[in-house]
């Protein structure tokens, strides 16, 4: 597994039952997990085989913007 870390637009309890769906039901997402607290609402997803823009585009068809970061 790899780990990611993507500086997102979530902010919210709702914007992550949003997500939740979508992100749990994604084949080769093993556990994430969204920092609401941290100013640049910090997505941290760890994966076997998606790379970043694969995060980006899940993301995007829900609504939602992401920028990889380093870690």
């Amino acid at each position: 597994m790899k780990t990611l870390t993507f500086k997102t637009n979530i902010n919210c309890n709702g914007c992550i039952a949003k997500v939740t769906p979508t992100l749990n039901n994604t084949e080769g997402i093993g556990k994430w997990e969204v920092n609401i607290a941290d100013p640049k609402k910090i997505l941290t997803v760890e994966t076997s085989n998606l790379d970043e823009e694969a995060i980006i585009t899940i993301l995007k068809d829900v609504g939602y913007h992401a920028e990889k970061i380093n870690p």
